[in-house]
């Protein structure tokens, strides 16, 4: 049979194809997102889901005249491989490769940069109110998840949208989950799959049995509106979009293309802001996916026949969850608080084990740290774990909400640093720059997994904010049973004694420095190590004894040079009053792309070898004498 996916370089080739062979093009688009993601590992539970909306909407639109913007973006599989990208398809996510999320310098078909969740109503209104400026035709189409819809900008977005009247249609992608199952009363109401095109034809029968009653006064014109709308909401999960403004379509099979096209097409006819509701499955047409959705939501490369991912070592996260479960067994006051990612944080099994103690917020990061800061507020113990790069969306409550009142909630900063293959969007880099100068606040690092642990129990004694940042991926490979060590709030480690230069590393460049440190010694260079372990508050007793001893300083870290840590002890110095020589290294003020974490690492100069190369520059470029303090750029 002939393959029609290779005569698709661009959407416009999509409208040569009748609708009827859609579905056998859906399936190749389905067979090379598994053929490839099997080996770059990649979102394919939620792009297989996707599969059809994606054929529908370039085959109905005038993409990229009309404007698609697509949530979150880990959907877009499909969307991409239809856009002009099939044939660097299967690079994705590699060093120099596609993106796994939309990017406007990747293609004019992604129309905005996508990456965190609920954001593309409020993008998708302020392109159809611009659009309104300029006086052009083009249309907007929205394409969010139903866990997308759980978040806050979400309904700020609707509620704006319903009161502006602007001609926008977004499509309500529901599987029932988010990363993984949805929870909370949203979901819920959403989940009433009484068929929609019923609905819709009582509505429209009620509407021109109405308009056909001859004399009809306006009053009661408006209470027969009335009803209709309330007929509408009680046969389906309209009545909450049909309440803020929209016309509400569904729920249809969003596997159905024919469908999907036919209801898209009389999308166009209808003014106002239009909701199409759209059942989907998450991992349709690849079994295990369908089967473990949440293990294929973001996953490695995997045995395609098998769907098993390849074996790996224990990672800081599953440390992270045994260490909490061991805590929590200890005291009954320890809670644990996820935005929608159990199984991505390691606390599924907190959750298996602590029902009663567990809560998932959905996507709401906000929430989630208000909540914490209230469970604190009446003596709890909350530990809310939450990828780096989504607490940045919680960033008042933070403030507000936990260090003002210096109330005792850990915060665990899971895919701290830098996180690979998900790219700028995802990159953990800069936590310790927004969250260091907040007063009442503690940040640190582990080097490995022993020390996680060590910190993790050392938070739950202290009484106070306390963030620990790790990163993604495997661990060292230390022994972590025993009992933990103890560790001083604000205490460094000294790893290593040395005269020519001492190397401040923290966090995932610990083990690297005392690498560079060991191989500097055959060309005479004594370089000594210390373990920070903390961002703030800094060792300033460690600090100004290594500045004073030998009058050089690097600093390392796997965070932004603004703000970072290698800021701070420059903060140290100015206030102890000394004078030294300084280099940061660290990442400096761009966004880093994707590619693996080794990759990263090495064209940043966070390997052994990097730093070696600083310190050689530092040692033998500059002299041992007074002046002041030189603060040269990583």
């Amino acid at each position: 049979m002939e393959n029609l996916l290779k005569d698709i370089a661009v959407p416009a080739d999509l409208k040569k194809l009748s609708v009827n062979d859609l579905p056998r093009l859906a399936k190749e688009v389905r067979e090379l997102i598994v053929e490839t993601v099997s080996s770059t590992g990649g979102h394919i539970a939620s792009s297989l889901g996707a599969v059809e909306i994606a054929i529908a909407i370039h085959y109905v639109f005038d993409t990229p005249r009309d404007k698609v913007i697509w949530d979150v973006g880990h959907q877009a599989y499909a969307h991409k491989i239809l856009t002009g990208r099939r044939d660097g398809f299967r690079r994705l996510r590699q060093l120099g490769g596609l993106s796994g999320f939309c990017k406007p310098s990747e293609s004019p078909y992604d129309t905005v940069v996508s990456g965190h969740s609920s954001t593309s109503i409020s993008s998708g209104l302020g392109i159809a109110a611009a659009r309104d400026l300029t006086g052009e035709d083009y249309r907007v189409v929205c394409v969010i998840g139903d866990g997308g819809m759980t978040a806050g900008i979400a309904f700020e977005g609707l509620n704006q949208a319903g009161h502006l009247k602007k001609d926008m249609v977004v499509i309500l992608n529901d599987n029932e989950m988010s990363i993984s199952k949805n929870v909370g009363a949203l979901s819920t109401f959403l989940s009433r799959k009484i068929t929609g095109r019923l609905a819709m034809k009582v509505k429209n029968e009620f509407e021109k049995f109405v308009k056909s009653i001859p004399l009809l006064g306006e009053g009661l014109v408006r209470l027969s509106k009335k009803a209709e709308d309330s007929l509408v909401a009680l046969l389906t999960p309209g009545m909450l979009f049909e309440g803020l403004g929209f016309h509400y379509i569904g729920p249809i099979d969003g596997h159905d293309v024919g469908e999907l096209v036919s209801v898209l097409e009389e999308t166009k006819t209808i003014k106002g802001p239009v909701l199409l509701h759209v059942l989907t499955k998450k991992g349709k047409g690849y079994g295990p996916a369908e089967q473990n959705p949440s293990l294929f939501h973001g996953i490695g490369p995997f045995d395609r026949n098998s769907g098993l991912p390849r074996p790996s070592k224990p990672t800081y996260t599953d440390v992270f969850s045994e260490t909490l479960l061991e805590i929590a067994e200890k005291d009954k006051r320890v809670v644990a608080v996820t935005a929608a990612m159990p199984e991505g944080t390691g606390l599924q099994r907190f959750a298996e084990s602590h029902p009663d103690r567990f809560f998932d917020v959905g996507i709401a990061e906000q929430h989630a740290i208000t909540f914490a800061a209230g469970m604190a507020k009446m003596g709890f113990k909350p530990v809310t774990a939450i990828y780096s790069t989504f607490l940045q969306r919680a960033y008042d409550q933070v403030f507000h909400d936990i260090c003002l009142d210096g109330l005792p909630v850990v915060i665990a900063l899971d895919r701290s640093g830098l996180v690979g293959a998900d790219g700028a969007t995802h990159h953990g880099l800069f936590d310790i720059s927004y969250l260091r100068h907040l007063p009442n606040m503690i940040v640190c690092a582990p080097k490995d997994e022993s020390e996680l642990r060590d910190m993790l129990w050392a938070s739950m004694g202290y009484n106070g904010p306390v963030a620990i940042r790790y990163p993604r991926g495997v661990c060292p490979g230390f022994n972590v049973s025993g009992p933990p060590d103890s560790i001083p709030m604000g205490r460094a480690e000294t790893l290593k004694q040395g005269s020519d230069v001492t190397i401040f590393a923290l966090g995932t460049m610990v083990y690297p420095s005392l690498e560079a440190a060991g191989k500097l010694e055959s060309s005479g260079i004594k370089a000594a190590v210390v373990n920070a372990r903390f961002a703030k508050p800094l060792d300033m007793g460690c600090i100004l004894a290594h500045a004073k001893g030998c009058g050089r300083i690097i600093t390392v870290e796997e965070n932004a040079l603004a703000g970072g840590f290698g800021s701070a002890v420059l903060e140290a110095l100015e206030q102890g009053g000394l004078r030294c020589d300084v280099k940061r290294l660290g990442v400096p003020d761009v966004f880093i792309e994707h590619g693996t974490q080794e990759e990263l690492r090495m064209g940043l100069g966070l390997t052994a070898e990097g730093i070696m190369k600083a310190v050689e520059e530092m040692v033998k470029g500059s002299k041992r004498e007074s002046g002041p303090v030189i603060v040269r750029a990583g």
